[in-house]
């Protein structure tokens, strides 16, 4: 007879992964040009606004040159504008 109990597998036997690096890559005020990443997220956390798209990913993007802005809503969720 076996005189040691089964052993379960880690959660964490799969060693070190890489950070997503997600977050604010513009701050408010900054000049954006069109394509450029505001965020990058996971969910919405922030939501697209004027002249601002977000991608199947969840990442806002510019639609045009222009100084980005942060709006607080009513919510949690943060608006994000690209005024001309």
């Amino acid at each position: 007879m076996a005189h040691k109990k089964a052993g379960s597998s880690k959660a964490g036997q799969g060693g070190n992964v890489a950070g997503k690096r997600l977050g604010l890559k513009v701050s408010s005020g900054q000049l954006v040009k069109p394509g450029e990443i505001i965020v990058r997220q996971r969910g919405r956390t922030f939501i697209p606004g004027l002249n601002v798209g977000m991608g199947k990913d969840f990442t806002i993007f510019s639609k045009v040159n222009g100084v980005v802005q942060f709006i607080n809503n009513s919510r949690k969720k943060k608006k994000i504008n690209v005024n001309l």
